[in-house]
């Protein structure tokens, strides 16, 4: 991927939102330098222990690590020299901390007024909350997102950190946005963005519809509406269907299945009359599929048009039929240690995807040769 070559990041991100969005642009071929403090680094490289934990890798590949400690005026130069010469910085410091270290948006956009900066927060710069820490799980519950992803009488945080991804996203998105506007105008930018303001955006359909019909919705809305089942096989292993408004799917799962019987009970005559006994629906499928395994029931479909798929672990998606035939995962061609294998950038260009993925960076990796760079040539980035 290359169509942000020639792109120039530092990036100040520890844990997610703003490696994450580093990354992204990394991936589409910006060169990222991650500045990191010479002791531990990034937090996130000893979530496990040592300095390369499996969560810091997923969050850096592709960028350049170099040490630097901001109290020290030699170190603090070399900051300066990267920072004349970036299109984006990057930070996800609580809101102060930045301004505190000499690293705020009016001190480098004074070094390079052409600077696209991006600040990453919890809730903002400002209002009753802006000097509370935040996580993931916090912006979870706070943006509503947890109200329409989980079910209401038994409420669970989600697995994977999406409100830290999707605000990383989000980021580079903005970012983007903002380097194609100063090719027109010259002028970089400040950007900011929190993780509520983007779990929240991320959850605009049960927003508007909260707001277009006065009702709060909850978690069970949206399969009930869609027609969405999550089934159990004979040999406990489950997969989904989605029949969606499209009486064409329900008849050709009523077709797959045998269940013609359904047809015939008032209460699944019509779709309006599934929506509203969708529970009692479900327990009918159920009954149904736990007659074949899983195996028998995907054989079975294989001749319907019919949308569902098996609720695949990592493990199965990562050898699903489909994602290798994408090519989703790819080598990590220059690592050292850890992951010899990553899921590809999902972009495809002309044609052309990621064939290849380069690694997270080992603490302090390209400390000489960055530094050396910069001794030949002062006041030029260092190229790769």
């Amino acid at each position: 991927m290359s169509v942000l070559k020639g792109i120039r990041v530092v990036e100040q991100g520890t844990f997610i939102t703003g490696p994450c969005c580093a990354m992204m642009l990394a991936d589409l071929g910006a060169d990222v330098i991650k500045v990191e403090s010479p002791d531990v680094g990034d937090p996130y490289r000893n979530f496990k222990g040592g300095l390369y934990s499996a969560h810091f890798q997923a969050y850096n590949r592709g960028k350049r690590s170099l040490t630097l400690n901001l109290k020290e005026a030699a170190d603090k130069e070399v900051f300066r020299d990267l920072i004349a010469q970036a299109d984006v910085y990057i930070q996800n410091f609580r809101p102060g901390a930045a301004g505190r270290m000499g690293a705020d948006y009016e001190a480098l956009s004074a070094i390079n007024p052409r600077l696209v900066y991006c600040s990453i927060s919890g809730f903002g710069s400002e209002g009753p909350y802006v000097a509370r820490p935040s996580y993931d799980s916090v912006t979870q519950a706070l943006s509503g997102f947890l109200g329409v992803a989980t079910n209401p009488d038994n409420p669970r945080l989600l697995g994977p950190a999406l409100a830290d991804a999707q605000t990383g996203i989000y980021s580079a998105l903005g970012i983007c946005g903002a380097l194609v506007e100063r090719g027109r105008t010259g002028k970089g930018k400040l950007m900011e963005i929190s993780m509520l303001e983007a779990m929240m955006h991320f959850a605009v359909e049960p927003f508007t519809g909260y707001f277009a019909l006065g009702e709060i919705p909850n978690a069970l809305d949206r399969p009930r509406l869609a027609q969405a089942f999550i089934l159990t096989c004979k040999d406990g292993r489950h997969l989904g269907v989605h029949l969606s408004s499209i009486d064409k799917f329900w008849e050709a799962l009523v077709q797959a299945i045998g269940g013609q019987a359904l047809t015939a009970d008032p209460r699944f005559e019509t779709r309006p009359k599934r929506i509203d006994n969708y529970e009692e629906l479900l327990g009918e499928l159920n009954k149904i599929f736990a007659t074949k395994t899983r195996p028998e029931w995907l054989a079975r479909f294989e001749g319907f048009d019919l949308p569902y798929a098996p609720l695949n672990n990592i493990e199965e998606a990562a050898n699903d039929p489909q994602a290798r035939h994408l090519g989703m995962i790819v080598p990590v061609v220059d690592a050292i240690e850890g992951a010899r294998e990553a899921v590809r950038t999902p972009f495809t260009f002309n044609h052309q995807r990621a064939t290849e993925s380069h690694a997270a960076p080992l603490l302090g990796q390209q400390d000489q040769a960055i530094r050396e760079a910069l001794a030949k040539a002062p006041g030029a980035w260092p190229e790769a």
